[in-house]
């Protein structure tokens, strides 16, 4: 699941075996997650296990990439308050425009005692830039059919050179984490390579402990470029369950977990923990297969749509407009180029009903996947449930886990008709084009529309705002016209903490990732 970061999917396993709190020790590190006091330990709950197999070019994935964030470094971040460098100390632009120049820290090693130079950034452009690896930034880097050229200048300078001019080639290039060529080179199969369950990387953490299904143990790693971190030990422990997430952060037994709104009263009421909200540009939404036989005619798409209710949808999942707002188009209501011109399937069970007649379709029965163990997912696929029911539609809903209903996502031949899902992109519209484009492998439509390749071709390379703008408008409204993809909401995050925990503004709250460096956290 794309993210640029794209938590298309958050997630789900069974619970397993109960793990070390961050509020004491025990006495075997074999079978817990932490073996440190809750001043050197800060424990994340989360909902889904990032699994054993974390990469650079595949992970996509929200808790994955939380993973990544620890272990390995970018060149710079790119994000919505401008440039932050990790690996590059600068990123300049040639007089064409279509040259940028990285300078590279002289001062960092990768977490074997190697040293960082620019064969690494290059052996991870040209590995990402590979289509056959399948990587998640392969689009992005690839400008009408054209990829950037990546040359080493010297060992601490690298040039990428684009075909054509990009208003958003700094984006594009950025946000992308640098693999060690020393351990990877050669590697033909990133994604389940046994080389992921050893990282080697340049991040403020080292992986010290993995046990499925129950948590991640990270260690400090003290050679960080930036300064070693000011808590030792991180562990990501796996929770599925919601209610006993909660009980675990009221008991201290984890130090953060992201949290609904309707559970904010009487989560707080007479603890010490401390809430977080912050925008991260997430869409919920629910796509239709375009390769199911009974979702051809579009007729019975727009029904579909039609027969749903936002406002009802908004209200179960995150409780009021307070948390999330409407969404009509596939890029966020912040965003300079979004527009609400397009069709909005407002509710309206009667035209759904006229257009089923209209198609002749009767007593219709649809398949709907989503990940399980999401509270708001329940929620939004019982309203569909009930929805579409109304207007004499029988949807069986497929509740899996995660990595299953991303691989039923990613199936074009998937006997699921529909699926629900959630992403967090870019800042600009052409980081989402991977989505939407045929053949991309975040297309989850499957649906084939040569106008929409071409108008994301259009606007990478176009300069000119208005024109820019015009672009991607047509897009937005030939997406909600095609009727395979249905915007449901845009939410706000929620992140409730120890109220101990401080540093949080420093290691700042990021869409994705949580924090953009966990080192900065430390307890008062």
């Amino acid at each position: 699941m794309k993210l640029k970061k794209v938590s298309m999917l958050l997630t789900a396993l069974t619970t397993a075996a109960l793990l070390m709190t961050a509020c004491g020790t025990t006495k075997s590190a074999s079978n817990t997650a932490a073996t440190a006091t809750k001043t050197d330990t800060f424990v994340y709950g989360i909902d889904g296990d990032p699994g054993n197999s974390v990469n650079v070019i595949t992970t996509s994935d929200r808790y994955g990439l939380m993973e990544i964030k620890a272990l390995y470094s970018p060149l710079y971040m790119y994000n919505v308050d401008g440039v932050n460098y990790f690996l590059a100390e600068s990123m300049t632009q040639s007089a064409d425009k279509k040259t940028y120049t990285a300078k590279l820290r002289k001062d960092v090693k990768w977490s074997d005692g190697v040293k960082f130079t620019a064969d690494d950034v290059v052996f991870t452009y040209n590995e990402m830039l590979k289509e056959k690896n399948a990587g998640w930034a392969y689009s992005q880097l690839v400008f009408n059919g054209k990829p950037v050229q990546v040359t080493k200048v010297d060992d601490y300078t690298v040039n990428f050179t684009l075909p054509e001019v990009s208003a958003p080639g700094m984006e594009l290039l950025g946000n992308i984490f640098i693999m060690p060529k020393h351990v990877y080179e050669g590697e033909t199969n990133f994604e389940n390579s046994a080389k992921n369950a050893k990282p080697v990387g340049t991040g403020p953490y080292k992986l010290e402990e993995y046990k499925a299904g129950q948590y991640v143990k990270m260690v400090r790693n003290d050679d960080y470029f930036l300064g070693k971190a000011k808590i030792q030990n991180v562990v990501f422990r796996v929770i599925p369950d919601a209610n006993t997430a909660k009980l675990s952060l009221q008991k201290g037994e984890i130090n953060a977990l992201s949290v609904q709104s309707r559970d904010l009263d009487s989560l707080l009421k007479g603890s010490n923990l401390t809430p977080y909200k912050y925008d991260e540009g997430r869409i919920a939404y629910m796509v239709l297969n375009s390769n199911s036989d009974k979702l051809k005619d579009a007729s019975v798409r727009q029904a579909i749509f039609y027969a749903l209710n936002r406002t009802d949808l908004i209200n179960a999942s995150f409780g009021s407009e307070e948390y999330a707002k409407k969404a009509y188009s596939f890029l966020p209501n912040e965003s300079k180029y979004h527009t609400d011109d397009v069709e909005k399937y407002e509710f309206n069970q009667a035209k759904a009903k006229e257009l089923l007649s209209k198609a002749g379709v009767s007593g219709l029965k649809l398949k709907l996947g989503y990940p399980g163990s999401n509270v708001p997912y329940q929620k939004e696929a019982a309203i569909i449930q009930q929805n579409l029911k109304a207007v004499g539609i029988d949807v069986e809903l497929a509740a899996g886990e995660d990595a299953a209903i991303s691989k039923q996502m990613k199936d074009p031949k998937s006997n699921y008709d529909m699926f629900l899902g959630g992403y967090i992109m870019g800042i600009d519209p052409d980081t989402f084009n991977s989505l939407f484009t045929s053949d991309s492998s975040y297309n989850y439509s499957h649906y084939k529309d040569k106008q929409i390749d071409d108008l994301f071709n259009a606007g990478r390379v176009e300069t000119d705002e208005a024109k820019r703008k015009d672009i991607y408008d047509q897009i937005q409204k030939k997406l909600q016209a095609n009727a395979y993809f249905y915007p449901i909401l845009e939410n706000k995050r929620i992140v409730t903490m120890s109220s101990n925990l401080d540093g949080i503004k420093d290691a700042q709250l990021v869409p994705v990732y949580t924090f953009e460096d966990m080192s900065k956290l430390y307890y008062k």
